[in-house]
């Protein structure tokens, strides 16, 4: 795993947008797969009640250099490689939407994330079996001071930058090595308030610094004690500092946000390596030979990569099908209604895998807008969604209603809080209560000369979304409702989402097993521009509970804080909460080795026997 999959699974790490389940959705600095969930035993010295977990990179020795005079300590999740693994081949995916540049630091969306993990390494990853095990990834070890505000990281030699040519300058780099420098140039451009990273800000604001001991052991200090120091310390990655900073004098977070050149390509050190952006149609990638996990086990097999926009459904399906895509998301009704062909059958060439998405969907009300001003109208029009029918006539089953911020099977999540049930008398009563009539017999409500009416904003490439949100805007008409729909582009959503300039949103989160809520649920967070609190959030007693969370370690604590801030959420309805559904997946058959972990399948563990290999369409 590498940070950006880590910060996926953590609810609140730095998504600057929602997006679209099934499609677009976005994810948080938060930005990776795997919630890391353990702290370091160590922490117990602290006579705290922290979480501990094995820790298997913590302090390894040094079992002396490999062929390359690289550290020979194990790599992370390498146990999970075939090691009869065949050479070659490609792997093909459709992403719904191309994507503004490939910076991630300034570019939160999740197809940027997910291209931009297979060319980055972090610290450390979770075990993909065991979610509560660290593993060494470009860490070789680390440790802890006793007051947990410190952490000591030493790097693994020989890992090297991807080559490349500089767009702007022309001059070519090779061979460079990473190096602590790195880190703290990462950190360095994070944490400058000029570079547009706001929301991935939010959880580095308590990392006070990096020290640099030598090219190869660095320090993280903190100022002060936070619940995810460690998943945070470990999740870093490096940022190459002679690509980004190839000028002389001062770093310019003006020219980082704006160099366009630079920003159209990705330089890593993970294993496959940036090849070109065709935008509007892919993005290609392929695999780094001197990867220095090459030597430790965890070479993919995989050697070309191929991200390529198709933004429909049906197309996706029908790529599938003509075996120019290896996989895609299937909307429910493709799942159900639409996979009844040789394809997918006995001996079909493409294959179905499901599991549980840590995530879940929402329509977001701008609370900036005075209709939605007060909870009792929120609570009312959330009464006004039939979830039941919704799961069964657009989800086909395939998704479970929620009632809160949270993962739905995490310890987060309270499980007694239930969603507020259907309820079209219920909800005009409330509406009534709150001052809600219908003067002027119009069939719309209205309050203080403003009528009962708004517009839903949604990414338009989503069928889905199209679909329920026809079947609710039917039942909100049936209470004096008018709600209005708005499909746009994903690009001029987001465009929206960061201005706040909309009445509701249908858009989704990522979610994570051990949150923060800092980044989208926190005041401070309310009116900054990009940030991820879009419908502009501020309530005290929320803050309260979230300043709690960020410095309770003892999990039992931790669990009953969530609880209690999962109820206040759930009483004041800022969203309207809707589902959480599953990942429903397509793959074709060919490859080998694909195992679903605890949060599905990992692509660079598939291999492909070599008279089934094959080229990436068009190259």
């Amino acid at each position: 795993m590498n940070n950006r999959r880590y910060l996926e699974v953590v609810l609140t790490v730095a998504l600057v947008v929602a997006a679209v389940i099934g499609y677009a959705l976005v994810s948080a600095l938060d930005r990776t797969r795997f919630e890391l969930e353990k702290l370091h035993a160590t922490v117990r010295e602290l006579g705290e009640k922290m979480e501990t977990a094995t820790l298997r990179s913590a302090a390894l020795p040094a079992l002396g250099p490999s062929a390359v005079g690289t550290s020979v300590i194990p790599l992370a999740n390498s146990e999970f490689y075939d090691k009869n693994a065949v050479s070659g081949d490609r792997f093909v995916t459709a992403i719904a939407s191309d994507t503004k540049n490939m910076n991630y630091i300034i570019n939160n969306e999740a197809t940027i994330a997910t291209i931009w993990s297979k060319a980055m390494d972090s610290l450390a990853e979770l075990n993909y079996q065991d979610l509560k095990t660290f593993e060494p990834q470009l860490a070789e070890s680390w440790s802890m001071s006793p007051d947990g505000l410190t952490y000591r990281i030493k790097l693994r030699k020989g890992i090297l930058w991807h080559d490349f040519t500089d767009p702007v300058t022309g001059k070519a780099w090779k061979d460079v090595p990473v190096t602590a420098a790195d880190f703290k140039f990462y950190i360095d451009v994070v944490k400058n308030p000029k570079v547009d990273a706001a929301p991935m800000r939010v959880y580095l604001q308590d990392l006070e610094k990096v020290n640099v001991i030598n090219d190869y052991e660095f320090e993280v200090v903190w100022r002060k004690k936070y619940f995810l120091s460690l998943d945070m310390t470990l999740g870093l990655q490096p940022l190459p500092r002679h690509f980004y900073h190839a000028y002389e004098g001062p770093f310019d977070p003006e020219r980082f946000n704006n160099d366009n050149e630079r920003n159209r390509i990705i330089v890593g050190c993970g294993p496959y390596r940036f090849v070109k952006w065709d935008k509007g149609r892919r993005v290609l990638m392929t695999r780094w030979e001197k990867y220095y996990g090459k030597n430790l086990g965890v070479m993919p097999a995989i050697r070309d990569l191929s991200f390529d926009v198709i933004q429909h459904p049906n197309t996706r399906l029908q790529a599938l099908i003509s075996k120019d895509l290896d996989e895609a998301g299937l909307q429910p009704d493709q799942w159900v209604n639409r996979t009844n062909v040789p394809a997918f059958g006995k001996k079909g060439y493409l294959k179905k895998i499901q599991f549980p998405q840590l995530a879940y969907n929402y329509l977001g009300f701008n609370l900036t807008n005075p209709i939605f001003k007060d909870a009792a109208t929120r609570v009312a029009l959330s009464h006004l969604v039939n979830r039941d029918r919704l799961v069964k006539d657009v989800y086909h089953g395939l998704a479970r209603p929620v009632s809160g911020p949270f993962f739905p099977d995490g310890e987060a999540y309270d499980k007694s809080i239930q969603p507020y049930p259907f309820s079209i008398e219920t909800a005009g009563k409330m509406l009534a209560d709150a001052g809600w009539k219908d003067v002027d017999g119009d069939g719309i409500l209205e309050r203080d000369g403003r009528k009962l009416k708004f517009t839903v904003m949604y990414p338009n490439a989503a069928p889905t979304y199209q679909r329920m949100l026809a079947m609710i805007k039917e039942d909100m008409a049936k209470a004096g409702v008018q709600m209005d729909l708005l499909g746009l582009e994903w690009s001029v959503c987001v465009q929206r989402l960061e201005k706040k300039r909309f009445d509701v949103c249908a858009l989704g989160w990522l979610g994570g097993i051990k949150p923060d809520p800092y980044q989208i649920w926190h005041s401070s967070q309310a009116d900054l521009e990009a940030s991820s609190n879009h419908i502009q959030f501020k309530n005290p007693e929320a803050d309260k509970l979230i300043e709690e969370l960020r410095v309770t370690f003892d999990p039992e604590k931790r669990k009953a804080l969530y609880h209690r801030f999962h109820r206040l959420i759930h009483e004041e309805q800022p969203y309207i909460f809707l589902f959480s559904s599953y990942s429903l997946n397509a793959l074709n058959s060919r490859y080998h080795n694909v195992r679903v972990f605890p949060l599905g399948y990992q692509m660079n563990l598939f291999w492909t026997p070599r008279a089934e290999q094959m080229r990436v369409p068009g190259i």
